[in-house]
């Protein structure tokens, strides 16, 4: 098993894997730690869906269009879930609010998903097992998605995790460095923020020219500012609202 320093900082999205399977035995390991997840309230307001079955992952990578999907051994879709909460308290006569029409249910369920997420990420990277964070399976086709899994009222995807044994190892990306992302009793001055920003831009946009493997001409700012475009696409709300999240108009 790797050292924590290891997992955490030598971590990088791994897109193409092996045929070799993930075992029951690491899985097993990977479902613990997702089990142990701190949540909101100790409510646990979220599940998981693992897929193996190789025509079901086919459908999903035709939905999002995201190859890891197909090719990774376990596909897992962390979801936010007040389904079961409901459940309990329908059986136990208690009268349950609408929380899910709520802007702080909606944080609360998405942010206990992404914690869950990383536990998984976490140990399957600690087991040498690579990992790819897939957002698309919140967004390119919430519906059908939600169709597909038989996904029940108050239960929408956050996000899914591809686990698989890795092929590449592809160079570290260059992250923000720690005077960006870290700011002490208080936000940072914009003044203080825009060099740093600049450097960064630049270094991104050397990084993907000189890395390894497939090179581009993108920088960091326009290239996620387009992503932003892209997303005011998205029926995010919409389908949300088929999930019986936030009130009608």
């Amino acid at each position: 098993m790797k050292t924590v320093e290891s997992t955490l900082l030598d971590r990088r999205s791994i897109r193409r894997y092996e045929y070799d399977p993930v075992t029951d035995e690491q899985m097993h390991f990977i479902h613990e730690a997702i089990r142990n997840t701190p949540t909101s309230y100790n409510g646990q307001q979220f599940s998981v869906i693992e897929i193996d079955n190789p025509a079901l992952k086919e459908q999903l990578y035709a939905l999002t269009n995201q190859k890891q999907i197909k090719t990774c051994s376990r596909f897992l879709l962390f979801c936010a879930d007040f389904h079961k909460i409901s459940i309990a308290a329908e059986d136990k006569n208690v009268s349950m609010p609408a929380f899910t029409h709520t802007l702080d249910g909606i944080i609360v369920g998405t942010v206990d998903a992404s914690l869950a997420m990383m536990s998984a990420l976490v140990a399957a990277e600690s087991l040498g097992l690579g990992t790819c964070c897939i957002g698309y399976a919140r967004t390119a086709a919430p519906d059908a998605i939600a169709e597909l899994l038989h996904l029940p009222p108050k239960v929408y995807a956050v996000c899914g995790l591809a686990i698989g044994v890795p092929r590449e190892m592809p160079d570290l990306k260059p992250k923000q460095p720690t005077e960006l992302m870290i700011h002490h009793n208080g936000y940072t001055a914009d003044d203080a923020l825009r060099p740093l920003l600049t450097d960064y831009d630049n270094t991104v946009t050397y990084y993907n020219a000189h890395r390894a493997g497939t090179k581009s001409t993108n920088d960091w700012v326009s290239h996620i500012v387009g992503y932003y475009d892209e997303a005011m696409s998205y029926t995010m709300l919409e389908a949300l609202r088929h999930r019986d999240f936030m009130p009608d108009r």
